[in-house]
């Protein structure tokens, strides 16, 4: 598990290897605020115990809005793990099958790479589909496909402990929160 990083004004930033988090603690760049109490680190000089959660001192600026680029991380998250056409959770997959993406409308159709245009299908029904549209194929989306919030986005694909919630929710609120719990749960499933 990785060391949750806050900016000097709380503001959930990454989570980062704790050997880098220590760095940043020795360093004087930030300080600790939550610690695994069963670990320790031990060097020559000194006993430091393990951080899970580090303020940096000082504020660093993070552009407010910026788009997200589609990757399959960050779509196979947004979707659930799950096949928007038949349902089916990646741990359902049979051997040679895998999650892809498709595309709603073809590329070859004139669709792009857009949140709006773009699922997570397994293999199975991404080959049915192939090239076609939805009215062709005779398929249809379980959900319609929207841009995530940038936030829910970011933090979707990291664990976080209970620990770590604590500050994501305080800083973001319950609704994302819980958001980020959903997407959690579905990625286990």
């Amino acid at each position: 598990m990785g060391c949750l990083t806050l900016n000097a004004s709380f503001e959930p930033l990454t989570i980062l290897p704790v050997e880098r988090a220590l760095r940043l603690v020795i360093d004087r760049k930030a300080e600790i605020l939550e610690v695994d109490a069963g670990r320790r680190f031990r060097s020559e000089r000194r006993e430091l115990p393990c951080p899970v959660v580090i303020r940096l001192v000082r504020f660093v600026h993070v552009p407010r809005r910026f788009r997200r680029q589609v990757t399959n991380t960050f779509l196979f998250a947004r979707d659930g793990y799950r096949c928007q056409y038949c349902g089916r959770h990646r741990a359902g997959l049979r051997s040679r099958e895998f999650l892809t993406r498709d595309h709603v409308q073809p590329l070859s159709a004139g669709g792009d790479n857009s949140w709006e245009n773009v699922v997570t299908a397994c293999s199975t029904c991404n080959n049915r589909k192939a090239s076609h549209s939805l009215a062709v194929s005779g398929m249809r989306l379980l959900s319609a496909p929207v841009e995530p919030n940038h936030v829910e986005l970011v933090w979707a694909v990291r664990r976080i402990t209970d620990v770590q919630a604590k500050y994501i929710e305080m800083f973001y609120g319950a609704d994302v929160l819980d958001a980020l719990r959903r997407h959690e749960h579905s990625g286990a499933a």
